[in-house]
C-alpha cells in the first residue's frame, strides 16, 4: 500500500563556507525534501554569479551526520569538536571541493519536519515501485 498524500518540506538557510584559514563567505542554501524521494534531500547552493550547485544527499546521511562523523566519499558530515552548535558538511567532486559550517539547530528543524512528512522507516510506503523500476529499466542499467 503506497502513500499518496505526497508533501515537499523546504527551508532557506546560510552555510559558511570555511578554509583552513576560516570563514570565507555565506552562502544561501535550499533545502528541499519530496516524499515522492523520501530517501533524500536536495540542496541546492547559491554561487553568487556562477548560479548555483546542487547536490543530492541521503536523509539518513544527514541524520547521522547531526549524531556522529557520517559519509564517506563525496559527502561527510560532522559536528565541530570545539563548537557543538555546527555541524561540517564537506562535499568533494571531480570539480572541486567544498567544507561548509551550518547551524546544528536549524538542520535538525528541517530533519524533524521532514520526519512530519514521511516518518523514519516508512520511507517504502512512500515509493512507487512501478514506477521507479520503469525508470530505471529506461535507462538500460
Amino acid at each position: 500500500m503506497m502513500a499518496n498524500d505526497h508533501g515537499t518540506v523546504l527551508a532557506t538557510m546560510v552555510f559558511n563556507l570555511v578554509a583552513p584559514t576560516g570563514v570565507i563567505a555565506p552562502v544561501g542554501v535550499q533545502l528541499r525534501y519530496d516524499s515522492r524521494n523520501p530517501y533524500e534531500i536536495s540542496m541546492k547552493l547559491n554561487v553568487g554569479t556562477d548560479g548555483q550547485v546542487d547536490w543530492v544527499i541521503a536523509r539518513d546521511l544527514l541524520a547521522d551526520g547531526l549524531i556522529a562523523e557520517a559519509g564517506e566519499g563525496d559527502v561527510r558530515i560532522r559536528s565541530r569538536l570545539d563548537e557543538p552548535t555546527l555541524v561540517m558538511i564537506a562535499l568533494s567532486s571531480p570539480s572541486g571541493q567544498a567544507t561548509f559550517e551550518v547551524n546544528a539547530d536549524q538542520l535538525a528543524d528541517f530533519l524533524n519536519d521532514t520526519y512530519d512528512a514521511v516518518a523514519p522507516g516508512d520511507e517504502h510506503r512512500w515509493m512507487n515501485l512501478d514506477e521507479t523500476l520503469s525508470q530505471l529499466l529506461s535507462h538500460n542499467l
